[in-house]
């Protein structure tokens, strides 16, 4: 295959035999060191490689989201240097993807191939930096079109193969950093359920069948439907108001998946002393009003760590299980995008919730019943990836998700959304070419199909250029299937 790469590949200088300076620092580029950072391009790329006819400067140089970073001595001499920007293939897109590129790797001839006192060479150095800051600045995927003898530098960094590629005439190879966010999210979450609950739900149990992993329980032999949800401990001692605000919102939210109305709630609170236990009711007995479920009981220990949990019931006739999807099916992604990040939670909560009003809140209720899913889970710990293939491990499926189509608040970007709690988020199935009445969901949410489900496992990220990238490679729970 021959394409045009030159302009977003990573391209290095040939290797050199002599001896580099021993010390140097990995740093973002200031003004000073981003022109000698492109002269040292100039003499590689235009003078040695003769790739350029005259200058290797591109659009990407001009985005202001590019940074440089350098290899530096301690007289401040730039040893090379290299770029991690947004893949050109979706700068113009009004949202950062989460699809990260590394281009423009240079070195001075007389660093090159050398080992440095940290045991790496200069490039190397530089490489790793490159894919630490790709992923401290949220990406989901990160990759570089490398010259074909570097190749096998980069497979001994952790990069993977992807495509032969030739750009002006010269062998290269299409390579990618596995971003594993997605991963550690789930796994410290999710990914030990499996082993934790097994006797306790299945045939002979008790439990109503066909249930699996899902944000609520039908209770036998009725119509109830119970939910539920504990704080985490750090979160209730830091925000205790908002923890109990939280505690009404996450269960109300797991009966809604369910199709379920919510009936009423019960709490547990502990707190070192009377005052700070009023605080956490002061925040639940306002989620409560707000929307419209009473707390018919509970139980509350003081002189003990801060904690709280919330049981929700809720009535549904048929409710909604997570696992009742099949291959073929399509995904939707319903949320409440206003709002903003919670102080002190930014990049980890969402609030969509304080804001709205009693009637929008008590709204957002409707919106399973309106979508009538084959399958529906309340996007939660997880994030929406993981949540998307609890669903799909329940149904037996793998989940493929469009990172374009995914509905996603402005200014946030993909990373972020992908594994914060975001509110209010219903990740739902239905069959391809039946489209649900979308007409009768509250005007403030904004819901669009965003993947599918196929044979297989795990979840599976789908980008503009139609690469597929793994997010979650086998399954979430270990729970099984529905």
């Amino acid at each position: 295959m021959t394409v045009d790469l030159t302009d977003n590949g990573i391209l290095t200088g040939r290797r050199s035999t002599q001896q580099a300076p021993e010390d140097y620092i990995v740093v973002e580029a200031d003004t000073r060191e981003v022109q000698a950072y492109r002269q040292l391009r100039r003499e590689v790329f235009v003078r040695e490689q003769g790739l350029f006819s005259v200058s290797d400067r591109d659009l990407v140089d001009d985005d202001p989201r590019t940074v440089v970073l350098v290899a530096r001595t301690p007289a401040g001499d730039v040893l090379g240097g290299v770029r991690v920007h947004p893949a050109p293939e979706v700068m113009q897109t009004e949202r950062d993807l989460g699809w990260w590129r590394g281009s423009r790797l240079a070195v001075q001839a007389d660093a090159r191939g050398s080992i440095g006192p940290a045991g790496a060479g200069v490039g190397a150095a530089l490489v790793r930096a490159a894919c630490a800051r790709a992923e401290a600045v949220g990406a989901l995927r990160f990759d570089a079109t490398i010259q074909a003898q570097n190749e096998r530098l980069f497979t001994r960094l952790g990069w993977t193969s992807r495509e032969r590629v030739t750009v002006h005439g010269h062998p290269h190879v299409v390579v990618d950093w596995p971003i594993a966010r997605v991963q550690r999210l789930v796994d410290a979450t999710k990914a030990s359920l499996g082993a934790l609950l097994a006797g306790l739900s299945g045939p002979g149990s008790g439990a109503v069948q066909g249930f699996v992993g899902d944000d609520g329980a039908p209770v036998p032999g009725s119509d109830l439907v119970a939910a539920c949800d504990a704080i985490l401990p750090a979160m209730v001692e830091r925000d205790p108001e908002w923890a109990g605000w939280c505690a009404v919102l996450v269960n109300v939210n797991d009966l809604s998946a369910m199709g379920a109305s919510p009936v009423g709630l019960l709490d547990a609170v502990g707190a070192r002393d009377p005052s700070f236990a009023r605080r956490v009711m002061s925040g639940l007995r306002s989620a409560a009003e707000a929307w419209g479920v009473p707390v018919l009981g509970g139980h509350t220990q003081l002189g003990v760590p801060a904690a709280l949990s919330v049981t929700a019931l809720g009535r549904a006739d048929r409710p909604v299980p997570g696992g009742g999807a099949s291959p073929g099916e399509r995904l939707r992604l319903t949320a409440d995008l206003g709002g903003g990040w919670r102080p002190g939670y930014a990049g980890g909560q969402w609030d969509s919730s304080s804001h709205r009003t009693s009637d929008e809140l008590r709204a957002l209720g409707t919106v399973v019943p309106a979508l009538a899913p084959t399958a529906a889970k309340d996007v939660s710990m997880s994030g929406l990836v993981g949540t998307a293939g609890m669903l799909a491990e329940a149904s037996g499926c793998r989940a493929v998700l469009d990172v374009a189509a995914v509905p996603t608040p402005g200014g946030v970007t993909t990373g972020d959304w992908f594994t914060c709690f975001p509110g209010f988020a219903m990740i739902t199935a239905e069959p391809a070419g039946v489209p649900p009445a979308t007409s009768d969901l509250p005007p403030f949410v904004e819901s669009r199909p965003c993947g599918g489900l196929v044979e297989g496992s795990g979840v599976g990220l789908r980008w503009p250029d139609g690469v597929v990238t793994e997010a979650v490679t086998s399954t979430v729970t270990g729970m099984g299937t529905a």
